[in-house]
């Protein structure tokens, strides 16, 4: 669907590895370290349920499949969504964006990967921000968090986004990097529910027909 866009992210790695070498960072920032404290709390699902957290409506695990990337980049995960905070409302997914928020000591999402025995394990936290919304506020150059540019994703009518920015602050250990869209240490092998994009050709059996 997005032409080059394994190579693009490939580059994208590269430029972050880069960034976090150089120690590039914006000292009014909080560190990692201050976003790992402040969303602890949420290693207990029901504690982000409480405080505003809605599993997202698209209910999927994503997977690099779901935005047609072929490679093995890992996973993303199950999100749950501050829909104040990423104004939308209660019939939008997060990919209907309309806010700029970027504080991520109070992040507009919260990423989980599902257990065997039911239970979702926090891996992740996330920041969407709306291009329209974040160029209508002034802002020229992309957001950034320490340094490091957001990831930017241009409008796909043929998936009905309009073009925004995001950035993940992995939890779990990421050989990717801490800012990276997928994660090969996670899983969504034990998701209940899972969109017919999410299952690889040659993994679908015959239909027998």
């Amino acid at each position: 669907m997005r032409d080059g866009l394994l190579g693009l992210m490939t580059t994208t790695s590269l430029i972050l590895f880069t960034a976090c070498a150089s120690g590039a960072s914006d000292a009014s920032e909080p560190t990692l370290n201050e976003i790992f404290a402040a969303v602890e709390k949420y290693r207990d699902v029901n504690v982000a349920i409480a405080d505003g957290y809605d599993r997202d409506l698209l209910d999927t695990c994503e997977t690099p499949l779901h935005m047609g990337i072929t490679g093995n980049l890992g996973t993303m995960g199950i999100h749950f969504l501050r829909r104040d905070l990423l104004e939308i409302d209660d019939q939008d997914s997060r990919l209907d964006v309309a806010g700029a928020h970027t504080d991520f000591l109070q992040p507009a999402g919260l990423v989980y990967e599902p257990q065997a025995d039911g239970s979702l394990e926090l891996v992740a936290v996330e920041n969407l921000v709306s291009a329209d919304a974040w160029e209508r506020a002034g802002n020229r150059d992309a957001p950034t968090f320490q340094g490091i540019p957001y990831e930017h994703w241009p409008d796909d009518p043929a998936m009905s986004i309009q073009a925004q920015y995001d950035r993940h602050i992995w939890l779990r250990d990421n050989p990717s990097g801490v800012f990276a869209q997928y994660n090969p240490n996670v899983s969504c092998e034990h998701h209940d529910y899972n969109m017919p994009m999410m299952v690889r050709p040659d993994t679908i059996p015959p239909s027998g027909h």
